[in-house]
């Protein structure tokens, strides 16, 4: 299957398991405690393992608790127990076909989210990055997550926000009232919802 042909999260995927190879285990991300060998652990549990699925989308909105416990205890448990490039194997081999997330329509719905942002956890926590330029298709895919992740901060800011496209003049979206403006470009406001703020390049006011 050529690259063009691929889906967003199957180029992710492809591209961010390249990265995991040169960078090895000990690598820094943006996810704070996490090094690359932590990071693509939890990958790797949250394709194979269902069980560990109800602890990471109850950690999505901040609940947590034995679920999420669980499901980071897998990670722990993958990331002594198997060597650093067979795991890094298994994050690129993708799910098996017994999981959920090898259904393609699941898998596309769920993975673009994850697999931006970790990809950008990795390449943000290494010297000299940049932004990289994404299609129009993405960024708009990216745009609609960007209003979901902005729920939760939007909850802790009286007034709500207004996310505004700085790549698309005159898109904007009001989560809540609005009186916080964060603008920039939907990858950008992704990272930023998903409280990466101290990489993502927008403008607050």
């Amino acid at each position: 299957m050529g690259a063009s042909s691929r889906s967003f999260p199957e180029r992710e995927r492809t591209e961010l398991a390249d990265l995991f190879d040169s960078l090895g285990p000990d690598a820094p991300t943006c996810c704070e405690g996490w090094t690359t060998a932590h990071l693509v652990a939890h990958l790797v549990v949250r394709d194979r393992r269902p069980d560990a699925l109800p602890g990471y989308g109850l950690e999505e909105i901040g609940l947590g608790g034995p679920a999420a416990a669980w499901a980071h205890r897998l990670e722990e448990r993958l990331r002594r127990s198997t060597s650093y490039g067979e795991v890094v194997a298994r994050f690129r081999a993708g799910p098996p076909t017994w999981s959920l997330l090898a259904w393609p329509v699941v898998a596309q719905k769920l993975n673009i989210a994850e697999f931006a942002i970790h990809h950008e956890d990795v390449r943000r926590a290494q010297p000299g990055w940049e932004p990289r330029i994404l299609p129009r298709k993405v960024q708009d895919a990216l745009w609609t997550l960007a209003v979901v992740f902005a729920r939760r901060p939007a909850g802790s800011r009286e007034g709500g926000l207004l996310l505004r496209r700085s790549d698309v003049p005159g898109m904007q979206k009001h989560v809540g009232k609005g009186d916080t403006i964060v603008e920039g470009e939907p990858m950008e406001l992704l990272l930023w919802a998903a409280g990466r703020e101290d990489v993502a390049r927008v403008e607050v006011s």
